[in-house]
């Protein structure tokens, strides 16, 4: 039974990291990226950064680099320097050099978490939040400013171009990897899913319907950022067939095509392990699923099984 709020690969359906995924061969990195892909992506990432001011030491004509910068608006209104490690994908040595970098500038104080002892909150000061202000007020105006050379329909243009390439980014950043069924992020990954589907089955859905650990020949999660944000697993029919089950997708990593990702891994999985045929079901409530599945190369196929939630049940062939 699959729960994801997709019609097709742009629209989709814990955040623990205790477990790390074994690497998985992923079905999508497969196909060998061309050098005028990596070229282009090269050249963009050159022109970006020196127009937007990335190499200047003083970012927005103020007195410190984009990373100082950075660090203060991701600050906030405060956050603790493990959130700020995680987010910002700094290792813990550099972080806090920055940090005291803001402190020794009177932007930052870092104090003891009040409920935690072990945490360390970075917080601004008067000073800080001043200066953030103003930060936020200039690099509005650095953005305007590339704007207004465009036309309306060239802003609207470039306003899509953008949100798609931060969407495939996102993507591609993502990993996918195989993890212990009873692991903890599994867990959080499952119960979140069982939660959905009990609001949406009119029936309900209770987690004694999830299909137990020990029955799973392979289980995914998809990682973004140390954050599980999704999950997929592979149960053996017979030697030929195999069924993927639970495939979920954060509500914060939908519409990124993850869903049709983890899809494809699973898929991938069962031809690696000798399956021939995969096969699945789903709830008559989540038409956006069969949708992609239909669209996935899934032909409907009569009731297997004896899911008392599945109300549609596709095939496909997998390659030799």
């Amino acid at each position: 039974m699959e729960s994801m709020s997709e019609s097709s690969e742009s629209s989709e359906s814990s955040e623990s990291a205790s477990s790390s995924p074994t690497s998985s061969s992923s079905a999508s990195a497969a196909s060998s990226v061309s050098a005028a892909h990596v070229t282009t992506l090269r050249r963009f990432n050159r022109y970006f950064t020196r127009r937007i001011g990335a190499l200047d030491d003083h970012y927005l004509g103020q007195d410190r680099p984009l990373g100082e910068a950075r660090l203060l608006f991701e600050i906030g209104t405060g956050a603790s320097l493990k959130d700020l490690r995680t987010r910002l994908g700094l290792d813990a040595g550099y972080l806090s050099r920055m940090v005291r970098a803001l402190e020794g500038q009177g932007l930052v104080r870092v104090t003891v978490h009040p409920t935690d002892s072990r945490l360390r909150l970075a917080e601004p000061t008067p000073a800080g939040r001043d200066e953030l202000a103003e930060q936020n007020r200039r690099a509005d105006d650095l953005a305007e400013g590339l704007l207004r050379g465009l036309s309306g329909t060239q802003r609207e243009q470039l306003t899509e171009a953008v949100a798609v390439a931060e969407r495939l980014l996102r993507l591609a950043a993502i990993t996918v990897g195989a993890v212990d069924a009873a692991s903890a992020d599994a867990r959080a990954c499952l119960a979140a899913y069982a939660a959905e589907l009990d609001e949406r089955f009119p029936e309900g859905y209770a987690a004694a319907d999830l299909v137990s650990p020990e029955r799973f020949a392979v289980f995914l999660i998809a990682y973004e950022e140390e954050r599980a944000v999704g999950c997929g697993a592979l149960c053996a029919l017979d030697t030929g067939t195999a069924e993927i089950k639970h495939l979920w997708v954060h509500p914060g990593a939908r519409g990124l095509g993850l869903g049709r990702r983890l899809l494809t891994e699973l898929e991938h999985t069962a031809a690696e392990r000798g399956h021939r045929t995969v096969r699945l079901d789903t709830h008559r409530a989540l038409k956006e699923a069969a949708a992609m599945y239909r669209t996935g190369g899934y032909t409907e196929i009569p009731a297997y099984g004896d899911n008392p939630h599945a109300g549609y049940w596709f095939e496909k062939p997998l390659p030799h």
